[in-house]
């Protein structure tokens, strides 16, 4: 019992084997992750156009929920670019920003995302991710980074610019350019400036001056949280906010309210759809961060749990006034570089956002928009990865057809239609190059029991007897293709007196599929040719041996292709006596 227990609360696994010296290494991390989520959590907050405090309040009971719920030791949970682009895009769709109605939809997307994932992980759901194929999600990621930074450009200048896609974007932001706030812009350009730097400039100094790889890189990521202070303070001296520089303003001080999203039918109905992609791509972003780090230690990710991790951190949020949230790539690899050995680091980063929210929020009252805008362009086009696009390109052009539609589409229609385009996309490459499954007419490579491929190596043949290897399951979308395969391959050749399908490759057999296999033994049997099988894995021999197909077969189900060989070949002793060149 309290294995199976377990098993749903990871927090009774690792909790049993916590000690002292784990405590310290995750507190360590927690301070780091801490200090980095503040100034990350008011940028995404404003990103996902919701008020500051928003962003904290995000970052306190959703890190707890996923440490009781979570199986990832080192990834912290919180605000993240992508998702909080999407949760403005969908709230955008229901009410203006800054209103009550906004935010009241921001809660009520994390909530339904949240039971989503979580009713996903109850019913094992976690192989869901695997219909988004990488370029896909590569592409959107690629996509959405463009839009997010774009989007940011508005608050670089300090004018007013808005719209749903990058040419929205760009019409609204060149039209109100004769607006620009000349110390908004040296404001923005400055921390952007110095923040490329240290990205990518600080940790070889760091590393130079002495310090260890490890101190390094945790160095790098303190570098917007010096901008914050150096900004605040720049407002502060010289007057700026009376300047036309945007600040944050005063942020309400204090822990969130615990309260119950509003429910009105309706408009849970108008948000299923958007919740529902939230759900998929926070989960993809995820999960991908979580295996990525698992590996580094050997440690194990329950995909299924984690569905259930995700799903119980959002309902959390979306009951103490946050918004949806998912696995950050940066803040957990922070997290996993300084220490972190179990979840409770993300509590204890929790205690710290939420000792923030009491304590520090009047400190930030003079931070100028423009560094959260940097911060999150500098953060997101790290997300552009034309390495990608190029090895798509180089490697796989239908794959590359599939990255460059998904980013075109997001780019020029939205966030939704991106993300949906590429579902579609992945689902339809899949369709058509299973439909169109890759087949090759086999020979036996000379002197060993192997067979190969006629076109690519020199192997021994037999004009009587035809080898057909199909590389992919069988199923209603390549039957008909097997069909024809088979009937071109021989119809034509008067001399050709059996027929071998072999079957290393198939892992499935539908009924389309077995039919099609009855079609092709009677119609050989009519032209007076055997029909044989050979090398069927178990559980598809399992399903034949329940068919007719195995007593109406004119040949044989042969265990091996050599087998098969002996056995049209009219020899006992795997000879190639009667075979050809």
């Amino acid at each position: 019992m309290a294995q199976k227990l377990a098993k749903y609360l990871p927090i009774l696994d690792w909790g049993r084997q916590y000690k002292g010296e784990t405590f310290v290494n995750d507190g360590i991390a927690a301070v780091i992750v801490t200090i980095m989520l503040i100034p990350q959590s008011l940028a995404y907050a404003l990103l996902a156009g919701l008020p500051p405090q928003v962003g904290l309040y995000a970052s306190i009971l959703p890190l707890v929920a996923y440490a009781i719920f979570g199986t990832s030791r080192a990834m912290a949970v919180g605000p993240v670019a992508v998702i909080s682009l999407m949760t403005a895009v969908a709230a955008g769709k229901i009410a203006a920003q800054g209103s009550p109605e906004y935010i009241a939809v921001a809660l009520l997307l994390a909530l339904i995302s949240g039971i989503m994932l979580f009713v996903m992980g109850l019913f094992r759901l976690g192989f869901i991710a695997n219909f988004l194929s990488h370029p896909v999600i590569s592409g959107f990621i690629t996509a959405s980074g463009i839009l997010i930074a774009v989007s940011q450009l508005k608050h670089i200048f300090g004018v007013s610019a808005s719209g749903h896609n990058l040419i929205d974007m760009l019409r609204a932001l060149l039209a109100n350019l004769p607006q620009t706030n000349a110390p908004t812009v040296v404001i923005g350009v400055l921390s952007a400036g110095f923040l490329f730097w240290v990205r990518g400039r600080l940790k070889p100094a760091l590393m130079t001056l002495g310090a260890s790889e490890r101190l390094a890189t945790i160095g790098t990521k303190i570098g917007p949280v010096i901008a914050v202070v150096v900004s605040i303070a720049a407002v502060a001296s010289l007057g700026l906010a009376d300047k036309g520089v945007k600040i944050v303003g005063d942020i309400p001080k204090g822990l969130p309210v615990l309260s119950v999203p509003e429910f009105d039918l309706a408009l849970w109905r108008s948000l299923l759809a958007s919740s529902l992609i939230i759900a998929v791509i926070g989960f993809v972003e995820s999960i991908s961060v979580a295996q990525t780090l698992a590996v580094k230690r050997r440690q194990r990710i329950d995909p299924d749990q984690e569905l259930i991790g995700l799903g119980a951190a959002n309902i959390a949020g979306a009951f103490s006034g946050g918004y949806p949230v998912t696995g950050g790539f940066a803040r957990s690899a922070v997290n996993f570089d300084a220490g972190a050995e179990t979840p409770a680091a993300g509590a204890m980063t929790a205690i710290g956002i939420a000792l923030a929210t009491m304590f520090l929020t009047p400190l930030l009252y003079f931070l100028p928009i423009a560094t959260l805008a940097a911060t999150i362009i500098v953060a997101v086009l790290s997300l552009v990865n034309i390495a990608d696009i190029r090895q798509a390109w180089t490697y796989s052009k239908a794959d590359f057809a599939a990255m460059m539609a998904t980013i075109i589409l997001t780019l020029t229609v939205g966030v939704e239609a991106g993300v949906l385009s590429g579902i579609a996309l992945s689902i339809g490459l899949f369709l058509f190059r299973s439909s169109r499954p890759h087949f090759a007419v086999v020979g036996q490579v000379r002197d060993t029991e192997h067979f190969r491929n006629t076109a690519r190596h020199d192997v021994v043949t037999n004009p009587r007897v035809l080898t057909l290897r199909i590389d992919e399951s069988l199923y209603f979308a390549n039957a008909r293709f097997m069909e024809d395969a088979v009937y071109d391959l021989v119809f034509d050749k008067p001399e050709i007196e059996h027929v071998i399908l072999m079957c290393s490759a198939v892992n499935d057999v539908d009924l389309s599929a077995l039919e099609s296999l009855e079609a092709i033994n009677e119609r050989l049997k009519a032209a007076s040719i055997q029909f044989h099988l050979s090398e069927i894995k178990g559980p598809v021999m399992d399903r034949l041996e329940k068919s007719h197909l195995r007593d109406a077969l004119t040949g044989g189900l042969h265990l091996s292709q050599l087998d098969a060989i002996k056995a049209t070949s009219g020899t006992s002793h795997g000879t190639e006596l009667d075979f050809h060149l």
